[in-house]
């Protein structure tokens, strides 16, 4: 199993080292590649992400991403954006769990207004919304096959705004009711505050692609915070995980940062392998971790990052049957 990592910039470079030693600690037979990717790279080399990057990405079994920032350049696109558009990542998948709730929302990930259609005039900018029959499709029936043994799908979109979304609703309710799953339609702004309200009322969302970006965000306020929540980009031949977070520069460098999103997201990734029991493992070794009291500042705590990954590292060890 060929796992290419990419650190990135900022708190990715702290925080996904630690996921990697736990996933080498589960299954020493993984075989682990790094790719440089993002500001840093920009800045020392003109280009954030080459074309012989993308098809190392391409050559993996499955990809860890930690977080990068965007070059300050204004011709230039995201990186994480240009690796979905190149490897048709077009899910993505990010769980939502806590006390008495437990919602998946499952994003369109390569159209929409991050579809890169864009340009800047002296007096104006303009970004096109695209949005496909099959891009919508696509996703329908992925958050479909999520939704089917679970409870409900629910369609979040501005269908009484934009004519993109009527598009897109109509296609999700077409797909819903051909698959026989239960679901229900919600203005996103709507749904944004229904989601603090009563987290417990929601379980498969499926939305477009800056909608649902938004819509996780404002959702990780109900587990604490964007340092806890992961999440899987998922194509028919590749897949790359990555915490919800982002390079978080103000506080690169301080130790300080929260591992959990990323330390979640290598468990998604094994999830997605078929590796579930490791999966669990890692769950169980954050609850046991954080309920002992070890946590971040953002969790009320002391512990530096490093402290908190070891603190993990060792829990993993202590639980994982011995061979």
């Amino acid at each position: 199993m060929k796992i290419a990592v990419v650190e990135g910039d900022g708190i990715g470079r702290e925080v996904i080292p630690v996921a990697v030693d736990i996933l080498a600690l589960l299954h020493p037979e993984f075989e682990f590649f790094p790719v440089e990717a993002g500001l840093g790279r920009w800045e020392k080399t003109g280009t954030a992400i080459t074309e012989a990057d993308l098809s190392l990405l391409e050559s993996a079994d499955a990809i860890l991403f930690g977080a990068v920032t965007t070059p300050p350049s204004r011709d230039y696109r995201s990186v994480v954006v240009q690796i979905r558009k190149a490897l048709d990542l077009y899910a993505n998948v990010r769980p939502i769990r806590g006390k008495g709730f437990d919602m998946l929302i499952v994003r369109e990930n390569t159209e929409g207004l991050y579809s890169g259609i864009e340009k800047i005039e002296e007096d104006q900018a303009c970004t096109v919304r695209c949005v496909s029959r099959k891009g919508s499709e696509r996703i329908a029936r992925y958050a479909c096959r999520c939704a089917a043994t679970r409870r409900c799908l629910t369609i979040g979109h501005k269908a009484n705004v934009l004519k993109s979304d009527v598009f897109f609703r109509d296609i999700c309710i077409e797909e819903a009711r051909s698959a026989g799953v239960k679901f229900r339609e919600s203005y996103i702004d709507a749904l944004c505050l229904d989601v603090l309200q009563h987290p417990a009322d929601h379980d498969v969302i499926v939305t477009t692609n800056m909608f649902g970006d938004i819509l996780s965000d404002v959702a990780s306020y109900l587990v604490g915070g964007l340092g806890l929540l992961p999440s899987a980009n998922i194509g028919s031949n590749h897949a790359l995980f990555e915490p919800v977070h982002g390079s978080a520069p103000d506080i690169a460098g301080k130790h300080i940062a929260n591992p959990i999103a990323a330390i979640r997201s290598a468990a998604m990734l094994l999830n997605h392998i078929g590796q579930n029991r490791s999966a669990e493992l890692v769950e169980q070794a954050i609850q046991n971790v954080t309920e002992r009291g070890i946590r971040t500042k953002d969790l009320g705590g002391d512990a530096t990052t490093d402290d908190f990954g070891r603190a993990v590292h060792q829990e993993v060890s202590r639980i994982m049957p011995k061979k």
